[in-house]
Protein backbone atom coordinates (compact mmCIF):
# COMPACT_ATOMS: atom_id res chain seq x y z
CA UNK A 1 0.00 0.00 0.00
CA UNK A 2 1.58 3.32 -0.79
CA UNK A 3 0.51 7.02 -0.97
CA UNK A 4 0.41 8.71 -4.19
CA UNK A 5 0.88 12.31 -4.96
CA UNK A 6 -2.53 12.96 -5.73
CA UNK A 7 -3.52 11.77 -2.23
CA UNK A 8 -4.71 8.52 -3.53
CA UNK A 9 -4.14 5.00 -1.99
CA UNK A 10 -2.63 2.15 -4.66
CA UNK A 11 -3.06 -1.26 -3.13
CA UNK A 12 -0.90 -4.51 -4.90
CA UNK A 13 -0.12 -8.10 -4.77
CA UNK A 14 1.26 -7.58 -1.68
CA UNK A 15 -1.28 -5.87 0.00
CA UNK A 16 -3.60 -8.80 -0.80
CA UNK A 17 -1.21 -11.28 0.59
CA UNK A 18 -0.99 -9.40 3.81
CA UNK A 19 -4.36 -9.61 4.05
CA UNK A 20 -4.61 -13.19 3.38
CA UNK A 21 -2.06 -13.93 5.86
CA UNK A 22 -3.68 -12.30 8.74
CA UNK A 23 -7.32 -13.85 8.20
CA UNK A 24 -5.28 -17.18 8.46
CA UNK A 25 -3.90 -16.08 11.52
CA UNK A 26 -7.31 -14.60 12.90
CA UNK A 27 -9.31 -17.48 12.31
CA UNK A 28 -6.76 -20.58 13.25
CA UNK A 29 -5.72 -18.68 16.36
CA UNK A 30 -9.29 -18.41 17.65
CA UNK A 31 -10.17 -21.86 16.38
CA UNK A 32 -7.21 -23.21 18.05
CA UNK A 33 -6.90 -20.45 20.95
CA UNK A 34 -3.09 -20.35 20.47
CA UNK A 35 -1.13 -18.48 18.41
CA UNK A 36 -0.60 -19.05 14.72
CA UNK A 37 1.84 -16.74 12.92
CA UNK A 38 3.58 -15.97 9.63
CA UNK A 39 7.28 -14.99 8.75
CA UNK A 40 7.78 -11.84 7.63
CA UNK A 41 10.04 -13.17 4.54
CA UNK A 42 7.96 -14.03 1.29
CA UNK A 43 9.30 -16.22 -1.38
CA UNK A 44 8.58 -15.34 -5.11
CA UNK A 45 7.31 -18.73 -7.07
CA UNK A 46 7.09 -20.01 -10.30
CA UNK A 47 4.11 -22.17 -9.76
CA UNK A 48 1.66 -23.30 -7.04
CA UNK A 49 1.54 -26.88 -5.96
CA UNK A 50 -0.31 -28.71 -3.88
CA UNK A 51 2.21 -30.91 -2.06
CA UNK A 52 2.02 -33.70 0.97
CA UNK A 53 0.57 -34.18 4.00
CA UNK A 54 -2.71 -32.33 3.29
CA UNK A 55 -3.37 -29.88 0.60
CA UNK A 56 -6.46 -27.47 0.34
CA UNK A 57 -6.92 -25.14 -2.24
CA UNK A 58 -9.58 -22.46 -3.47
CA UNK A 59 -9.91 -20.46 -6.43
CA UNK A 60 -10.90 -16.51 -6.51
CA UNK A 61 -13.07 -14.43 -9.25
CA UNK A 62 -14.57 -11.26 -9.35
CA UNK A 63 -12.23 -7.90 -8.70
CA UNK A 64 -9.26 -10.01 -9.13
CA UNK A 65 -8.69 -13.63 -10.05
CA UNK A 66 -6.42 -15.85 -8.33
CA UNK A 67 -5.71 -19.25 -6.49
CA UNK A 68 -5.24 -20.33 -3.07
CA UNK A 69 -3.05 -23.26 -1.52
CA UNK A 70 -2.37 -24.84 1.96
CA UNK A 71 -0.38 -26.89 2.22
CA UNK A 72 0.05 -28.72 6.24
CA UNK A 73 2.16 -31.22 7.48
CA UNK A 74 0.42 -33.69 9.17
CA UNK A 75 1.49 -32.61 12.59
CA UNK A 76 0.47 -28.86 12.32
CA UNK A 77 -2.86 -30.24 10.28
CA UNK A 78 -3.44 -32.97 13.67
CA UNK A 79 -2.01 -29.84 16.10
CA UNK A 80 -4.44 -27.63 14.72
CA UNK A 81 -7.27 -30.22 14.46
CA UNK A 82 -7.24 -31.83 17.88
CA UNK A 83 -6.92 -27.69 19.20
CA UNK A 84 -9.96 -26.81 17.78
CA UNK A 85 -11.90 -29.51 18.78
CA UNK A 86 -10.96 -29.90 22.30
CA UNK A 87 -11.49 -26.29 22.66
CA UNK A 88 -14.92 -27.17 21.48
CA UNK A 89 -15.45 -29.25 24.69
CA UNK A 90 -14.99 -32.98 22.60
CA UNK A 91 -12.93 -35.67 24.28
CA UNK A 92 -9.81 -36.54 23.51
CA UNK A 93 -10.33 -39.92 23.32
CA UNK A 94 -13.43 -39.01 20.57
CA UNK A 95 -10.45 -37.54 18.23
CA UNK A 96 -9.58 -38.76 15.11
CA UNK A 97 -6.13 -40.79 15.50
CA UNK A 98 -4.50 -40.09 12.23
CA UNK A 99 -4.54 -36.89 9.96
CA UNK A 100 -5.43 -39.31 7.31
CA UNK A 101 -9.09 -39.57 8.91
CA UNK A 102 -11.90 -38.50 6.81
CA UNK A 103 -12.57 -36.55 9.83
CA UNK A 104 -9.33 -34.43 9.84
CA UNK A 105 -10.41 -33.06 6.35
CA UNK A 106 -13.56 -32.45 6.67
CA UNK A 107 -12.52 -29.83 9.75
CA UNK A 108 -9.72 -28.45 8.33
CA UNK A 109 -11.84 -27.61 5.07
CA UNK A 110 -14.31 -26.07 7.85
CA UNK A 111 -11.41 -24.11 8.96
CA UNK A 112 -10.22 -23.24 5.45
CA UNK A 113 -13.73 -21.99 4.68
CA UNK A 114 -13.76 -19.89 7.99
CA UNK A 115 -10.38 -18.17 6.59
CA UNK A 116 -11.75 -17.71 3.03
CA UNK A 117 -14.64 -15.97 4.50
CA UNK A 118 -12.68 -13.45 6.44
CA UNK A 119 -10.82 -12.97 3.83
CA UNK A 120 -13.15 -12.09 1.29
CA UNK A 121 -14.58 -9.73 3.81
CA UNK A 122 -11.10 -8.27 4.21
CA UNK A 123 -10.89 -7.30 0.86
CA UNK A 124 -14.55 -6.04 0.26
CA UNK A 125 -14.17 -3.73 3.47
CA UNK A 126 -10.48 -2.65 2.70
CA UNK A 127 -10.15 -2.59 -1.46
CA UNK A 128 -13.70 -1.70 -1.82
CA UNK A 129 -13.88 -4.82 -4.56
CA UNK A 130 -16.40 -8.15 -4.19
CA UNK A 131 -14.39 -11.36 -5.06
CA UNK A 132 -16.33 -14.66 -4.71
CA UNK A 133 -14.49 -18.13 -4.28
CA UNK A 134 -15.24 -22.02 -4.03
CA UNK A 135 -15.47 -24.34 -1.37
CA UNK A 136 -12.15 -25.08 -0.26
CA UNK A 137 -10.97 -28.36 -1.18
CA UNK A 138 -9.00 -30.58 1.42
CA UNK A 139 -7.05 -34.26 -0.20
CA UNK A 140 -4.41 -35.69 1.48
CA UNK A 141 -1.16 -36.40 -0.52
CA UNK A 142 1.38 -39.13 -0.58
CA UNK A 143 3.30 -37.35 -3.26
CA UNK A 144 3.65 -34.05 -4.84
CA UNK A 145 1.42 -32.41 -7.30
CA UNK A 146 1.63 -30.17 -9.59
CA UNK A 147 -1.46 -27.98 -9.25
CA UNK A 148 -2.23 -25.58 -12.54
CA UNK A 149 -3.86 -22.37 -12.07
CA UNK A 150 -6.90 -22.02 -14.33
CA UNK A 151 -8.40 -18.59 -12.89
CA UNK A 152 -7.52 -16.12 -16.38
CA UNK A 153 -4.22 -14.94 -15.36
CA UNK A 154 -3.00 -12.83 -17.43
CA UNK A 155 0.04 -12.03 -15.41
CA UNK A 156 0.06 -13.78 -12.69
CA UNK A 157 2.71 -13.45 -9.65
CA UNK A 158 2.96 -16.34 -7.22
CA UNK A 159 3.88 -15.89 -3.33
CA UNK A 160 4.69 -18.20 -0.79
CA UNK A 161 4.89 -17.48 2.63
CA UNK A 162 5.86 -19.97 6.01
CA UNK A 163 3.23 -20.45 8.84
CA UNK A 164 3.93 -21.28 12.57
CA UNK A 165 1.42 -22.86 14.75
CA UNK A 166 1.40 -22.46 18.62
CA UNK A 167 3.74 -26.02 18.56
CA UNK A 168 6.12 -24.40 15.49
CA UNK A 169 4.74 -26.79 13.77
CA UNK A 170 5.14 -25.76 9.95
CA UNK A 171 2.35 -25.13 7.87
CA UNK A 172 2.75 -23.13 4.03
CA UNK A 173 0.36 -20.45 2.28
CA UNK A 174 0.60 -20.33 -1.87
CA UNK A 175 -0.74 -17.30 -3.53
CA UNK A 176 -1.06 -17.13 -7.18
CA UNK A 177 -2.76 -14.07 -8.60
CA UNK A 178 -2.66 -11.36 -11.83
CA UNK A 179 -0.13 -8.85 -11.48
CA UNK A 180 -2.61 -6.45 -8.62
CA UNK A 181 -2.92 -2.53 -8.57
CA UNK A 182 -6.25 -0.61 -6.99
CA UNK A 183 -6.60 2.91 -5.46
CA UNK A 184 -8.57 4.49 -3.36
CA UNK A 185 -9.25 8.00 -2.20
CA UNK A 186 -8.01 8.90 1.36
CA UNK A 187 -11.13 9.88 1.80
CA UNK A 188 -12.33 6.42 1.90
CA UNK A 189 -12.10 4.86 5.17
CA UNK A 190 -12.13 0.88 5.37
CA UNK A 191 -15.17 -0.25 7.34
CA UNK A 192 -14.21 -1.72 10.64
CA UNK A 193 -13.66 -5.08 10.77
CA UNK A 194 -15.77 -7.66 13.14
CA UNK A 195 -13.76 -10.17 15.74
CA UNK A 196 -13.78 -13.27 14.30
CA UNK A 197 -15.21 -16.22 15.89
CA UNK A 198 -14.51 -19.97 16.72
CA UNK A 199 -18.00 -21.07 15.72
Amino acid sequence: MTDTPDNTIVYGTKDVLISLCNSVTRVLSVATQGTVRYSGMVQRIGKTCLKPDIGCFVLFNGGFSGLVVINFSAAAAMEIYQSYLLSMGMSESDLAPAYTSDEVANVMGELMNQVVGDFTSAIQRELQTRITQNQPKMLVLNQQVVLSVDANLDQPEARRVTFYTARNNIFYLELAIDRTSSSSSTTSSPRKRPTPTAS
